[in-house]
């Protein structure tokens, strides 16, 4: 009798509505929980005054006699506008370079093309203040070249964080727009030429067209990713305004309010750009409707060309080499050996070893690999069971879970991080009853909600491909289904997770902007012992605590391509 009951019950639970429920239900208890409460309990005190419902903080944020929070929202809008201009001119064209002409030493630009990739913003922003600023290596050389009696330039306001966007943020367009262009059918190009049309209007009506998607989601990345830039407007901003920063001036001058209020308007911009260009992107289809074979690079035999470009390619490395060749150098260099000469004198691997002997300074290190490890875990299993649900189950809401699941994409860090301290700062029922914020715990919870679209979206991918068959034939072979996930579903969606799960890890390792917002001197992370080195002048061990940083984040995309067959621009 009882095994009948177990069997039946088993039988009920096994029926696809219920299990559909069964997996459902812990992916939207951790998506409100941790995407949606902080996010409402954010706009709730933007608009919550001395417990009255009350819209003055945002008319103190519009009010025309106090510009600065409308000239931060303007700042951050037209930098992130320009941001995309200039990523897109520089990445756009080294794509079709690198893909459709074959010229020596193409094969080894290419793979230089991606190197900023490697650099977290902070690390990058500092790279280019050792290289350009005041006191910058590069500047002072020019300076005693040219015997100048002041520094030629310096690394500062717009145009610094212009240049370091543009660095570090074409590459989104380099990759996207190449596997683009390797996948595109050449018969439609031959086919125009062949009708007669001359070169710029088969690039504009038939090859443009095309790359439309991938254009699309560079810009978005560009763009999303400028708006929530801060480490170049902290470091290089001297007084120029931006809506990020503004958000962590707010935070630690306790006036949580406002710091509400500019978060949901810098939220609203955001999500607005991401709806806009996801509604031009879906007035036309861009799909072609033959497979056909993909572009065969021309190479080019023109001397007159073919070296120059080859020259350039030199010098282009060069340039994209020289931020990682410096804080390589300066890691050199032992505390207080550089203080008032124009250049280091004096190299050693000192900072390397106190990293390795001394407890307290390799802390930051440790925290950071921890933080990460724990934050990318959850992100992987929570990954696969949202990923499940969203591709392979039908269910009312699909697409509000959709939203949900991408919010924290659209989302700028400093939002998320402002979000977790209105939302835990305050024990809840999601936190068991205790207050989160300043606590260890904190930043794992940041990182995880931050790079969950990251292994949901690279999943699904995987998924999509999967055809429902291969699960109903393991299903009618009676096997149960965790034994058809384990043996037959996980095994071929692998490589799709591990592209997320890695990238994940690779932008927890290096984050500064939640981390700044959010850390504690027990939990503090790479990301913010450089800061605090740099401001103690320590310059040697901040590149030291750099270049670890970057081994970590290069071994993790080393380990991607080599074992799991993931290339960089299939994580994005």
């Amino acid at each position: 009798m009882l095994n009948r009951l177990l069997k039946r019950g088993w039988d009920w639970f096994q029926t696809d509505r219920v299990f559909t429920w069964v997996l459902l239900l812990p992916v939207v208890a951790v998506l409100f929980s941790y995407v949606f409460y902080p996010e409402f309990r954010t706009l709730v005190e933007s608009v919550w005054v001395n417990g009255t419902f009350s819209l003055k903080n945002y008319r103190l944020f519009f009010n025309p006699e106090s510009l600065a929070n409308l000239e931060a929202l303007w700042n951050s809008v037209y930098i992130s506008i320009l941001s995309v201009f200039l990523s897109a001119l520089i990445g756009v064209p080294l794509a079709f370079i690198f893909n459709r002409y074959e010229f020596p030493g193409r094969r080894f630009f290419a793979s230089a093309a991606i190197m900023p990739i490697v650099l977290p913003s902070l690390v990058g922003v500092m790279s280019f203040l050792f290289l350009y600023g005041e006191s910058g290596l590069v500047t002072r050389s020019i300076q005693d070249l040219f015997g100048l009696e002041e520094p030629p330039f310096k690394l500062s306001g717009v145009s610094g964080i212009l240049l370091v966007h543009a660095y570090t943020m074409y590459v989104y367009f380099y990759m996207t727009v190449s596997s683009a262009v390797r996948g595109l059918n050449p018969a439609l190009e031959e086919a125009a030429t062949n009708l007669g049309a001359g070169s710029w209007t088969v690039f504009r009506r038939v090859t443009l067209p095309l790359l439309t998607p991938a254009l699309v989601a560079a810009s978005l990345l560009v763009f999303m990713t400028s708006m929530a830039s801060f480490s170049a407007p902290f470091l290089l901003a001297g007084g120029f305004r931006v809506l990020s920063l503004q958000i962590y001036f707010s935070k630690i001058n306790g006036n949580l309010d406002m710091a509400a209020t500019q978060s949901v308007i810098l939220s609203v911009i955001s999500i607005s750009f991401l709806l806009l260009m996801r509604w031009y992107q879906g007035r036309r289809d861009y799909r072609m409707m033959e497979k056909g074979v993909g572009t065969h690079r021309r190479e080019v035999r023109n001397p007159w060309v073919k070296w120059p470009l080859v020259a350039t390619g030199v010098f282009g490395v060069i340039i994209l080499l020289l931020p990682h060749a410096t804080l390589f150098l300066l890691s050199l260099v032992p505390e207080g050996t550089w203080t008032y000469q124009t250049y280091p004198t004096t190299f050693s691997f000192e900072n390397y070893i106190l990293l390795m002997k001394d407890p307290t300074i390799w802390e930051p290190v440790r925290n950071s690999l921890l933080m990460a490890t724990v934050a990318t875990a959850g992100n992987f299993l929570f990954g696969i069971f949202a990923s499940y649900v969203l591709v392979k189950r039908r269910f009312r809401g699909k697409n509000l879970l959709d939203i949900l699941v991408m919010l924290p994409w659209a989302l700028p860090a400093t939002v998320v991080a402002m979000n977790m301290i209105l939302a835990f700062n305050v024990p809840t029922p999601f936190t068991f009853g205790h207050v989160l914020v300043g606590t260890f715990w904190i930043l794992p919870l940041a990182y995880f909600i931050r790079h969950i679209p990251l292994v949901v979206r690279s999943t699904n991918a995987a998924l999509e491909q999967l055809d429902d068959s291969l699960e109903e034939a393991a299903r009618n072979l009676g096997a149960r289904w965790t034994t058809t996930f384990r043996r037959v579903i996980l095994p071929v969606i692998m490589p799709g997770i591990m592209a997320g799960t890695l990238l994940a890890f690779v932008t927890a390792v290096g984050e500064f902007v939640s981390s700044v917002m959010l850390y504690t001197i027990d939990n503090r992370p790479i990301s913010i012992e450089i800061m605090n080195q740099l401001r103690m002048f320590n310059l040697g061990q901040a590149a030291a605590y750099a270049v670890y940083q970057i081994i970590l984040i290069a071994g993790v995309l080393w380990i991607s391509q080599r074992f799991f067959g993931v290339k960089a621009q299939n994580t994005l």
